[in-house]
C-alpha cells in the first residue's frame, strides 16, 4: 500500500519508509517503497553499532540524511522501528539498550514526521510469512510442513525474544516477555547452574542463560563447577574454541546451551499451543552446529505424555540477517491503515 496518501489531481505520491531493527548491540536499517500488491524489498541495508552512537535518534537521523542526499530515492515519510522492550506511554522500558528512548523525543531529534515503535519480536514474527524457503533450516518435525495456526518465534540474542504469530487475527502477532519467565532445570548440571545463579540474583529468568551474554554466564558457571578459571571472554571466542576443540568445557557449554534452549522452546510451544516453531537471533547462527546435533531436539520433545504432540510441531532455524527490518516494514504495510496516531506522531506498539 502507498506510504503517503498526499496526492495531487488524484495521483498518489510515492514515498520511502525506513525500517529499523534495534537490539542491545546493533541497529539494522533499510528502506522501501510500499505499493499495493508488490512484495516488500529491503533496500539500502546498513548496520550500526549502538554503543558507537549517542542515541537512537542519531542513528535514524544519519540514515535518513543519506536517503535524502540521494536524488533517486523518494522523500522519506517516516520510520517504523522494531525495538526490544515495552512502550510505557512515551518511554521505552528496556534493560539491554545502550541509551534511553523517548518516542516523541526520538521523532523530533531524528527529524521525522512520523515514527512508530513496535516490539522487536512482533516484527520478527510479522516477517515469518515473508521468509524465503532457502533461509529455513529444519531442526525437528516435518521439514516440508508449514502448518496453519499459532507459530512460536523464539530468539536468543542480546536478550531472549518471544512472540506468537496468529492466523486470521488482528493484531496478527501476540507480543510476549516470555524470555523473562523463570528458568527451570531438567538435569543435575542445570540444577547446579540454577543454584549458583539463585545465590546471586533474586530471579533467574530464561534470558539469564539463553542469550549471548547468557552463554558466557553459563560458561562461567561450568568453570566454577570444575574449579577452573574461565579462558574465554566473549561468545565468539567461546564458540570458536568449541568448534576447534581447543577447550572441552567450551564444547560442553555450547551443547548445554542448545539443549536448554530446546527445553524452553518445548515448554513455550506447549504453553502457547504452537503448531510450528521458528528460532531466530544472532546466537543461533553461531551455535548452529550443536543445534542440529540432537540435544535441542531431544529436550524439545522431553515433555512426558505430551511428547507425541510435539513430534507434530516442525521447528526451523531462520538464517536471515535482514529479518527484523523486513518484519518492521511488513508490520507497517499490514497495520498502518488500522493504526490511530497518538499526540506525538507515533503509533502505540
Amino acid at each position: 500500500m502507498p506510504v503517503d496518501a498526499g496526492a495531487k489531481n488524484g495521483s498518489v505520491a510515492t514515498t520511502a519508509i525506513i525500517g529499523a531493527d534495534v537490539g542491545g548491540t546493533y541497529a539494522r536499517l533499510g528502506w522501501t517503497t510500499l505499493q499495493r500488491g508488490e512484495p516488500i524489498q529491503v533496500k539500502g541495508f546498513r548496520r550500526y553499532a549502538c554503543a558507537g552512537h549517542p542515541s537512537l535518534a542519531a542513528i535514524l537521523r544519519d540514515y535518513a540524511a543519506g536517503l535524502r542526499d540521494d536524488p533517486g530515492i523518494p522523500p522519506v515519510a517516516g520510520a517504523v522501528v522494531a525495538i526490544a522492550g515495552l512502550l510505557d506511554g512515551d518511554r521505552l522500558l528496556n534493560t539491554n539498550l545502550a541509551w534511553p528512548v523517548s518516542l516523541s523525543g526520538t521523532r523530533r531529534e531524528a527529524g521525522l514526521e512520523r515514527l512508530e515503535l513496535i516490539n522487536d519480536f512482533v516484527a520478527v514474527a510479522q516477517a515469518i510469512a515473508h521468509v524465503a524457503p532457502s533461509a529455513l533450516h529444519s531442526l525437528a518435525g516435518n521439514a516440508d510442513a508449514r502448518p496453519a495456526g499459532p507459530a512460536l518465534v523464539l530468539g536468543p540474542g542480546t536478550g531472549l525474544g518471544v512472540a506468537l504469530r496468529l492466523e486470521d487475527s488482528r493484531p496478527p502477532v501476540l507480543a510476549s516477555e516470555g524470555g523473562h519467565a523463570a528458568l527451570t532445570a531438567g538435569n543435575p548440571l542445570e540444577l547446579d547452574v540454577l543454584r549458583m545463579l539463585l545465590q546471586r540474583h533474586g530471579h533467574v529468568d530464561s534470558e539469564r542463560i539463553l542469550s549471548g551474554p547468557g552463554l558466557m554466564t553459563l560458561y562461567g558457571c561450568l568453570c566454577e563447577r570444575k574449579s577452573l578459571a574461565p579462558r574465554w571472554e566473549t561468545p565468539a571466542a567461546l564458540v570458536q574454541a568449541a568448534r576447534a576443540g581447543d577447550d572441552p568445557l567450551a564444547l560442553d557449554c555450547a551443547r548445554a546451551f542448545c539443549a536448554w534452549l530446546g527445553s524452553v522452546a518445548g515448554d513455550l510451544a506447549l504453553t502457547f499451543g504452537a503448531r510450528s516453531v521458528y528460532l531466530t537471533g544472532g546466537i543461533t547462527g553461531h551455535v548452529a552446529d550443536w543445534l542440529h546435533e540432537g540435544g535441542f531436539q531431544q529436550r524439545f520433545l522431553a515433555k512426558g505424555a505430551l511428547a507425541p504432540a510435539l513430534r507434530q510441531v516442525p521447528v526451523w532455524r531462520i538464517d536471515d540477517g535482514e529479518l527484523g527490518v523486513l518484519g518492521a516494514l511488513a508490520w507497517h504495510a499490514d497495520d498502518s491503515a488500522y493504526a490511530v496516531p497518538d499526540s506525538s506522531g507515533g503509533v502505540p506498539s
